[in-house]
């Protein structure tokens, strides 16, 4: 594998390399998501800054499924909060 520095173009030389990247990086990514649900605190109340960046959307669809009823919100003043443990149990599993 080589890389140039100059404008990051990632050249690999073969398919098989390419394969143990995408596997490797996956796993990666895999080993980060599990410890981030195993370290959770279920009672933890979010902000929706902290809400958007765990669910890994947009500020927009954040309001839009509060809005639809999707996920709950709990208010003081101004702020929001969200249940993480609701946040986990709003999320439904794919059909296959």
């Amino acid at each position: 594998m080589k890389t140039n520095n100059l404008n990051d173009t990632l050249i690999v030389e073969t398919r098989g390399a390419l394969s143990e990247m995408i596997e490797e990086a996956l796993k990666t990514q895999l080993k980060d998501f599990k410890k981030t649900f195993q370290t959770h605190n279920p009672d933890e109340l979010l902000t929706r800054e902290q809400t958007c960046k765990f669910l890994q959307i947009d500020s927009s669809t954040l309001w839009a499924w509060t809005n639809k009823g999707k996920v709950i919100a709990y208010g003081i003043g101004n702020r929001r909060y969200y249940k993480k443990a609701e946040l986990l149990q709003s999320l439904k599993q794919l059909k296959k």
